[in-house]
């Protein structure tokens, strides 16, 4: 106990120890996550009259934000399965990132969801001890548990990791090796089963589909390799911990085939609703062509499909061998399926409404902060994980050799 106690204050104490430039980004994200609390407080106070949100579209950008990230949470799946499935060394020295990405990415789907409550007070409801959790009819309540669980799978394989390497002793499989193939099922889970909130919905045609948990995963398994694309570059530019092409290359190559599977998907999808639309089309129809004079999403699901091919073509050409070329793909790939999976999916289930009401939606100035803030606090609480693993993966943090019997008392301590 006082050895773990130790190895907390030592990490506190390198929380607040770095150059300039880490101050001022650290400083930047405090900001930018303080502007949103405040507008999550207005929220608060005036009700959810500050968004953009009806009582026809009663989802909107929190819920959008929501359903992206789980499936970059589950991404991480991608760096534990070429490590421990198919015994890829070089994934090894990554793959503690992709865990810490998990982590931060799923405490910013939790605030999502806690955001988007008209009544934050009553999210006691969604913990099964304490609440009236209406399991297992609910698929919501599934939803609460795949995610916490994940957190908590997550926090358990990168905490003991980390204190591992800081002791410099080899981690013990059985404390570990059972809980990583349990992620990796479980990565599937949290997209599969957010997916099937919607499926579930009979009421809203647009979400009826049995195809959407698969689009969901194989759009998961393009944004979440992307973000993990550029940040691993940022890593190894700004850190002393350098990370090599084979990962980044090996990410590419998981995109490029996750991304033909999701177009393939989407080709399915435009097949089934225009071929022979029916009444039940409506909702794709106001997406991608506009309905009675309404085209509010139409720029954006054009400019989503017109991205992914972007990313998609320089994906299949020699083009992305080179990184400059590769992070275009990325970049391209990741607004395209924000795009698509937020403002082109949840917006359009309630487009037009059961009674046939086409109500419109675009995010408010104030919602629009709140997202802000949750997405610079989610960056914050990755970055101070990287800043503070970074030193324990090189070997720069770790812990003081015991002193021997023949060592005199007075001997320094070692590094």
């Amino acid at each position: 106990m006082r050895d773990y106690l130790t190895f907390l204050l030592r990490v506190w104490r390198v929380s607040f120890q770095g150059s300039w430039k880490f101050y001022a980004w650290m400083t930047g994200l405090s900001v930018l996550s303080l502007i949103g609390l405040n507008a999550w407080a207005r929220q608060f106070v005036e009700g959810l009259q500050t968004t953009g949100m009806t009582n026809q579209v009663s989802w909107g950008a929190y819920i959008a934000n929501f359903t992206f990230l789980v499936g970059v949470a589950a991404a991480a799946v991608l760096l534990v399965i070429p490590a421990y499935i198919y015994k890829k060394e070089f994934m090894h020295e990554v793959v503690l990132f992709g865990e810490l990405m998990a982590i931060a990415v799923i405490v910013m789907c939790l605030l999502f969801v806690t955001v988007d409550l008209g009544h934050p007070d009553r999210f006691h409801h969604m913990i099964p001890p304490i609440g009236i959790f209406n399991f297992p009819g609910s698929i919501l309540s599934w939803d609460v548990i795949v995610l916490n669980g994940y957190l908590l799978l997550n926090l358990h394989i990168a905490g003991y990791l980390l204190y591992c390497r800081y002791h410099q002793r080899k981690p013990t499989k059985t404390f570990y090796i059972p809980f990583v193939f349990l992620s990796i099922a479980w990565a599937v889970s949290i997209h599969t089963v957010t997916a099937f909130l919607y499926v579930g919905l009979a009421g809203r045609s647009y979400w009826h589909h049995p195809l959407v948990p698969s689009r969901f995963l194989a759009s998961a398994f393009v944004a979440g390799p992307a973000l993990m694309i550029l940040t691993f570059q940022i890593i190894r530019r700004v850190t002393r911990y350098y990370i090599g092409d084979q990962p980044i290359f090996t990410l590419r190559m998981i995109m490029t085939v996750a991304m033909i599977i999701n177009m393939f998907l989407l080709g399915c999808e435009l097949f089934t609703e225009f071929y022979s639309p029916t009444e039940h089309a409506a909702a794709a129809h106001y997406l991608y062509f506009g309905l009675h004079g309404h085209r509010g999403l139409v720029p954006w699901i054009w400019t989503a499909i017109a991205l992914d091919f972007i990313g998609l073509t320089l994906l299949i050409t020699p083009l992305s061998r080179r990184i400059v070329w590769l992070n275009l793909a990325c970049v391209a790939c990741f607004i395209g399926i924000w795009t698509e999976k937020g403002m082109g999916l949840i917006i359009p289930g309630f487009v037009p409404s059961p009674l046939g009401q086409v109500v419109e939606y675009l995010p408010t100035l104030n919602e629009t902060l709140v997202c802000l803030g949750i997405w610079a606090f989610g960056t914050l609480l990755y970055s101070w994980m990287l800043h503070v693993a970074i030193p324990i993966m090189n070997g720069s943090l770790r812990a003081r050799p015991q002193l021997s019997p023949t060592e005199p008392e007075t001997a320094p301590a070692r590094f």
